[in-house]
C-alpha cells in the first residue's frame, strides 16, 4: 500500500506520515514548502511543488503509478489571516483543491482521505456535536473546509472518487518521538498562548468566562496530533469497508469525546510543568464562541479508532517540541 500525502512537510501532515510508515504503508509526499519544513520529509519521498501544478502532480503520480489513496492535508490554516485575506484562502484551500482533484481523477486514483475541521460547526454551546451536527462555518478559513467537504461529496456522487472527511477538532502536542510537530513553536490556540505567557512572565488572560460551559470558560476537545495520525492510517487500512457504491463518501469526527474548558487547559499546565501560571479575566472578545467537543461514535463504530492520549500528555509532549524546535533551528 502507498498512499500521496499533501501538505505532508507540515505539522499534521508529517505525523500522518510517521505513522503510516510505522504501519507498514509506504508514502510519498508533496509539499510548497511554504510553511512546511524539508527535514520532515527527508527519507519519504518528498516532492516540493504546488498541487495546483497539473504538470507536476502528474510526474509525480507518473514516478508513484501504485499509489492507491491521498491524503489530502495540504492547506492555509490560519483563521486570522484568512478573514483578512479571504480570496487568498479560496484561491490556496478550494481552488487548488479542485485542481489536484481534477488531476486525481484524470490518474484514475480513487481513494481520498480529506483533511477537514470542526471549524465547520456552530460551536455556540459547549456541548457534543455529532456528524450531524448544524454547520455554521464562522470564518474564510472555515468555510474552505465546509466549500471542499462539499466539492468531494458531489463529487463522489457522481463517481468520480469515494471520499472521508475527517473533521479534526483541537490537534495538540507533537511526535512522542519528538521527530515532528508544529513549526512555530508557540501557536495561536489556546495552548499555543499559555506557553507564550508563561516564556513571556505574563499572565495568560481567559477571554470570557461566563459561558454555558462547567466554569464558564469556553470549552474544546483537544486531541493530541498522533491520535490524530493514527486515525488517518485506520482510515486508510479500512478505506474499502468504509466506504462503496452505495455511500461513496463519509464525514468522521476525530476529537477525544470530553471537552476541556480553558480553565482545565491552564490546571494541565500547571501539572505538567509543577508551577502556577498566573492568570487574568477578561471580556470576551468578537467572534468567541463557548466551543464543542466531538461525539465519536462513527469513529469508534466504522474505523475502530479512539483517542487514547490525554490533554496532560499534549501539554507535555507540546513543551518538549517547542524546546527541540529552538535546538533544530
Amino acid at each position: 500500500m502507498k498512499v500521496l500525502i499533501t501538505g505532508g512537510a507540515g505539522y499534521i501532515g508529517s505525523t500522518v506520515a510517521t505513522a503510516c510508515i510505522e504501519a507498514g504503508i509506504d508514502t510519498v509526499l508533496i509539499d510548497d514548502l511554504s510553511t512546511g519544513r524539508r527535514d520532515f520529509g527527508e527519507g519519504r519521498g518528498l516532492y516540493v511543488g504546488d498541487i495546483a501544478d497539473r504538470d507536476f502532480v502528474a510526474g509525480v503520480l507518473a514516478d508513484h503509478p501504485d499509489i492507491t489513496a491521498v491524503i489530502h492535508c495540504a492547506a492555509r490554516i490560519v483563521v486570522p489571516e484568512s478573514v483578512a485575506d479571504p480570496l487568498g484562502y479560496y484561491d490556496s484551500n478550494v481552488g487548488k483543491t479542485i485542481v489536484l482533484l481534477q488531476s486525481l481523477r484524470d490518474a484514475g486514483i480513487a481513494r481520498i482521505v480529506f483533511s477537514s475541521s470542526a471549524a465547520v460547526y456552530a460551536g455556540e454551546s459547549g456541548a457534543g456535536v455529532d456528524e450531524s451536527g448544524v454547520l455554521a462555518p464562522s470564518s474564510p478559513y472555515a468555510m474552505t473546509k465546509a466549500m471542499v467537504e462539499k466539492i468531494l461529496e458531489d463529487a463522489a456522487t457522481a463517481g468520480d472518487f469515494r471520499a472521508i472527511a475527517l473533521r479534526y477538532f483541537n490537534p495538540i502536542g507533537a511526535d512522542p518521538r519528538l521527530r515532528t510537530g508544529l513549526q512555530n513553536p508557540t501557536p495561536s490556540h489556546a495552548l499555543g498562548m499559555i506557553m507564550r505567557a508563561k516564556a513571556a512572565g505574563e499572565p495568560f488572560s481567559i477571554t470570557g468566562t461566563d459561558w454555558a460551559t462547567r466554569d464558564g470558560s469556553g470549552l474544546r476537545d483537544y486531541i493530541h496530533v498522533w491520535d490524530l495520525a493514527l486515525a488517518h492510517v485506520a482510515a486508510v487500512q479500512r478505506f474499502d469497508e468504509v466506504l462503496s457504491e452505495d455511500i461513496p463518501y463519509q464525514v468522521i469526527n476525530l476529537g477525544t469525546g470530553e471537552g476541556v474548558t480553558v480553565r482545565e487547559l491552564v490546571a494541565a499546565f500547571e501539572r505538567v510543568t509543577g508551577e502556577v501560571l498566573p492568570v487574568v479575566e477578561t471580556a470576551r472578545r468578537p467572534g468567541d464562541q463557548a466551543g464543542a467537543f466531538a461525539i465519536v461514535h462513527r469513529a469508534n463504530a466504522v474505523l475502530g479508532w479512539r483517542a487514547e492520549r490525554s490533554v496532560d500528555d499534549g501539554v507535555r509532549d507540546a513543551l518538549a517540541w517547542a524546546a527541540t524546535l529552538r535546538t533544530l533551528d
